[in-house]
């Protein structure tokens, strides 16, 4: 699950004694082909965050966001990963479940799922948010079954009774043992409902916020990339 594929430069002194005619001879057999000068780099493991408008940092300039916070980490310790923002504002579970196959056609090493927030919001169904969630976790498995897949737990706002807050909250936690995911148990933790930490909608994290929710991510991220 660790992928960490440093380049290792090896740089060979040989003797000098050679005349200058075996020197051409040597090089000339040494020298790369044109395949192997024009062969492409290996690409970088990616880590995907397939979510809503809260991957997409929405409201602040996209290098604000956490996603993009993660991604200076990874390259701060050198652990060469790629983050692919795939964050779409307004989108469902149901949406999410139209659109992911496409995302899925390229490479992925680790899927990060924070959708349901906006299910949330409208009230959806949990049974019905669950479902969604669960097909999406196992077309990830099909398409790249070696993948590691993360959770990201959300929170259904008080206002819509104790019962549905509480349905809504199992989805994420039974899901996550049901499908044996990584789970990051609520993605604005220590964020949500501080008005200071967010936006003026009281959704959505500001600069400050971003840093939070930075955290609560590395916390499961960064065991699957060391």
């Amino acid at each position: 699950m660790k992928y960490l594929f440093p380049l290792l430069f090896l740089c060979f002194v040989a003797c000098r004694t050679e005349t200058p005619e075996q020197e051409r001879v040597n090089v000339s057999a040494n020298a790369p082909t044109a395949t192997e000068t024009l062969a492409e780099p290996e690409e970088r493991p990616r880590i995907v965050f397939f979510g809503n408008s809260l991957t997409a940092a929405y409201g602040l300039e996209p290098e604000q966001g956490f996603t993009a916070i993660l991604q200076r980490r990874l390259d701060s310790l050198h652990l060469d990963y790629e983050i692919v923002n795939a964050g779409l504002s307004g989108e469902t579970t149901s949406g999410g479940l139209q659109r992911i196959d496409w995302i899925l056609s390229n490479p992925v090493n680790i899927f990060v799922l924070e959708l349901g927030g906006n299910d949330g919001l409208r009230g959806t169904d949990p049974d019905l948010t669950r479902k969604n969630l669960a097909e999406m976790i196992d077309r990830v498995r099909a398409a790249h079954p070696e993948a590691d897949i993360v959770l990201a737990g959300m929170e259904a706002p008080p206002n819509l009774g104790a019962d549905y807050t509480d349905r809504f909250r199992a989805v994420y936690r039974e899901l996550a043992r049901e499908k044996n995911v990584h789970l990051i148990p609520f993605l604005l933790q220590d964020v949500g409902g501080i008005a200071r930490l967010n936006l003026p909608d009281g959704i959505h994290p500001n600069v400050e916020g971003q840093q939070i929710v930075a955290e609560n991510v590395w916390a499961v991220l960064g065991p699957l990339v060391r």
